[in-house]
């Protein structure tokens, strides 16, 4: 079994920056793809990045590419995103998500285990 943690959230004003983490417990995900979502109030959820098995190859949503960088420590078995010059519209709960492959995706339903999500706020 799989458990993801995120941490990290928080409140900062438009412009800040924020790092969130997700660390992995019980079997590795090291070997693994995973990906950053977040979800507005009333709006679905949306993916924001992902990072493949090695660290290598990154894919970055419109919305935030430039701003946003997903990063991997596998001696830590922990998956960052560095969030800069963040924006209101940045607002959501951030999830962090593994497949149970290798290879990245943006697509939701193609994620296997799914953290319990942090709250980000970005005021103006």
């Amino acid at each position: 079994q799989v458990q993801l943690v995120e941490s990290g959230g928080g409140l900062v004003q438009a412009g800040g920056s924020l790092r969130l983490s997700c660390a992995a417990t019980g079997r590795t995900f090291n070997n693994y793809a995973v990906g950053w979502f977040r979800q507005a109030p009333g709006k679905e959820r949306e993916f924001v990045a992902a990072i493949n098995w090695s660290g290598v190859n990154t894919y970055y949503a419109d919305s935030v590419k430039g701003r946003f960088t997903i990063s991997r420590d596998k001696a830590k078995n922990t998956v960052y995103l560095q969030m800069n010059s963040l924006k209101p519209e940045d607002t959501a709960v951030y999830y962090c998500a593994r497949r149970d492959y290798t290879g990245i995706s943006h697509v939701r339903s193609e994620y296997n285990y799914w953290g319990q999500g942090t709250q980000v706020t970005v005021s103006s």
